[in-house]
Formats: structure tokens, C-alpha cells, sequence
């Protein structure tokens, strides 16, 4: 049998393979956003990998496995074609046109090292609880759905709560911008009502609830040091290339910035009461 650090080894190269048709495809259609379709499948491929060299080296998969592998899966392929759908016949997302035209000439080799790279990079940082939880399965073999604990259910709840808030707040969003009465306007009904930004609220709540799922399910050392999973990902969703990226291109909007100051940032609250202008 070939061992699981030989296994993760080839996962990681069919994943690299993975990583560098997408940049390849982006470089020759002149459109980075390739890698944001590329980021939900990149997680995809990974686990599916993974996945299946434990089940060649095992010769069993436990049903946590499973559950991990079709929840992260679910996400990643709804995700993928949500955003190749909202950018078909569109230009390059506005933030990595930004970087195209300060990168000058260096534009590919900034692309390859700050886009597609370091995403690869927080893509195995952030699937860590998911990858690890999976080549364990062999510690978790007596998890059958009739015995799954409390622990268990509260990250798949945590996580379904996540899927639909992104999901649902993502539909909810095209839904608004298909209507040509609405350019220009601001998204303010449905979730988007209790936050600015509810699909990115869903996201960080699933990694939480793959997390909770994790160490509920076989509580070693190394999956609650995986936390580093659901950390990252919040943390790049509110102080990186989540929250303030997007919000810095609303800076000039005044009707952005009265719906900032009624409006949680990240997690859904009651909207403040309109205070009524009296200069």
C-alpha cells in the first residue's frame, strides 16, 4: 500500500496541474477572473483526489469522509458555476483589471505568482480541516449515520445555514442587477437587508460548520489545529479580498455609504432606523 503522505503528494500534483491550466486559460483570454471560477472547482478536484487515494489506501472510507468530500464538493461547483454565469460576456472583474493596469508589462508573472499561486496556496490552507478529516477516515470507521454525535449535526447545521445564505443571497443579487430599473442602485432587500455582504457571511459560516463537523467526528490534536481553515477564510473575507475590496469601489456612492451606516458589515443584525438628514 502506498501511504498517506504519498497520497497527499499526488493530490497535490494533480491539484498543481489543475492550477496552472486555469492560469494558462486566464492568461489567453486576457481575464483573471478565471481564477474565481477556478477557486470553487480547484477545491473540487483537491478533495476528489484526496478522497480517492484514501479509498485506494484504505480500502475503506468512513461515512464522516464522505459527507466531507460532498459538502465542500456541493459548494465549490455551486460557486464555480454561479460566477461563470454572472461574468459570461462581461469584462474582467473590476479588482483584477486594477492590478492589470498597475502591473504594466510584469502583468503575467504578477498573475502567476500573486493570483493563481497564493490562491493555490490559501486553497490547501483553507480545505486543511477538509483533506485532514478525510485521510483520517480509518480512526473513524465506527461513524455510521445512526451514531454520528450532536457535535456532528451542529457543523452540517452551521453549514447548511452558510450554503443558504450564500446561495440564496447570491440568486437574490442577480436577481436584483437583471433588472434594468435597478442599475445603479444598491442591493438593500432580502438578506442583504441585515448584511452588506450575506454570501460572504454563508462562506466563512461553512468552513466554521466543516471545522465543528471535524473535530466532533474524531477530536485529535491536529484537526482542532485546523481551525487555521475557517480563520483564514474569515480573515480574507473581512480584512483582504472580501468586504474591503468591494466596498472601496462604493467609497464615492453616498447611497452606499447611508446603507454602510444602517447595515451590519459581516454578521446579519437588525438594520439601524434611518436617521433623517437636518443640515
Amino acid at each position: 500500500m502506498i501511504g498517506v503522505s504519498s497520497l497527499l503528494i499526488i493530490s497535490l500534483l494533480i491539484f498543481v496541474f489543475w492550477l496552472h491550466l486555469a492560469f494558462l486559460l486566464a492568461i489567453y483570454k486576457k481575464d483573471n477572473t478565471w481564477a474565481d471560477i477556478f477557486w470553487g472547482l480547484g477545491f473540487f478536484i483537491f478533495l476528489t483526489t484526496v478522497l480517492l487515494s484514501t479509498i485506494w489506501s484504505t480500502g475503506n472510507i468512513s461515512s464522516i469522509a464522505w459527507l466531507i468530500w460532498f459538502l465542500v464538493s456541493l459548494w465549490g461547483a455551486r460557486l464555480a458555476v454561479y460566477i461563470y454565469f454572472r461574468n459570461k460576456g462581461k469584462k474582467e472583474d473590476f479588482r483584477y483589471n486594477k492590478w492589470r493596469q498597475d502591473w504594466g508589462s510584469d502583468w503575467v508573472w504578477r498573475t502567476y505568482w500573486q493570483v493563481f499561486l497564493l490562491q493555490g496556496f490559501f486553497l490547501i490552507l483553507i480545505a486543511s480541516s477538509s483533506w485532514i478529516g478525510i485521510v483520517q477516515s480509518q480512526l473513524q470507521s465506527q461513524l455510521t449515520i445512526e451514531n454520528w454525535n450532536i457535535g456532528i449535526w451542529l457543523g452540517i447545521a452551521i453549514w447548511l445555514i452558510g450554503f443558504i445564505f450564500e446561495s440564496l443571497g447570491d440568486w437574490q443579487l442577480q436577481k436584483f442587477n437583471a433588472n434594468p430599473k435597478n442599475k445603479g442602485k444598491i442591493m438593500k432587500t432580502g438578506l442583504w437587508r441585515y448584511t452588506r455582504h450575506p454570501n460572504y457571511f454563508g462562506e466563512s459560516m461553512m468552513w466554521w460548520g466543516i471545522w465543528i463537523l471535524v473535530i466532533s467526528s474524531y477530536g485529535s490534536v491536529i484537526n482542532y489545529l485546523t481551525i487555521v481553515s475557517p480563520l483564514t477564510i474569515t480573515w480574507l473575507l473581512l480584512f483582504v479580498s472580501g468586504v474591503p475590496l468591494l466596498e472601496k469601489k462604493y467609497a464615492d456612492n453616498k447611497e452606499f455609504q447611508k446603507y454602510k451606516q444602517q447595515t451590519s458589515s459581516f454578521i446579519p443584525w437588525l438594520p439601524k432606523k434611518e436617521i433623517n438628514d437636518q443640515s
